[in-house]
């Protein structure tokens, strides 16, 4: 699928990993590429991952005698999984921005003369 803006230049794809020192990676081509397919398996895998990670975590919240540590690891199993889903959605809505049209926006009305009430004093 070649992902471009309404005006038909390809569009950058923020990728489902960073680079050096957190910072976004993109590619920009029309995403059938190396890249783009790679980067499809890695969002489809860290999908997965956080799919279950949920299943663990109910099941983990369920226990009576669930530990402090035990809690503090799954928060931050989760928040690491939501990070990820959160870029994944970005990457996608900004891909679907680029192919939808946009609405044009509506014409601001005149402003209508106030007409001023003679009172009497």
């Amino acid at each position: 699928m070649r992902v471009t803006d309404v005006r038909g230049a390809s569009v950058a794809r923020l990728l489902p990993w960073t680079g050096t020192g957190g910072k976004p990676c993109y590619v920009v081509g029309d995403g059938t590429g190396y890249v783009s397919r790679k980067a499809d398996e890695v969002e489809g895998i860290q999908l997965d991952m956080a799919y279950e990670l949920l299943g663990h975590a109910d099941g983990l919240l369920a226990e009576p005698g669930v530990t402090a540590p035990e809690l503090h690891f799954l928060a931050s199993r989760l928040s690491e999984c939501l990070e990820q889903v959160q870029r994944i959605a970005e990457s996608r809505g900004s891909r679907l921005e680029a192919v939808l049209p946009q609405p044009e926006p509506e014409p601001e009305a005149e402003p209508q003369p106030q007409s001023k009430s003679a009172t009497s004093p």
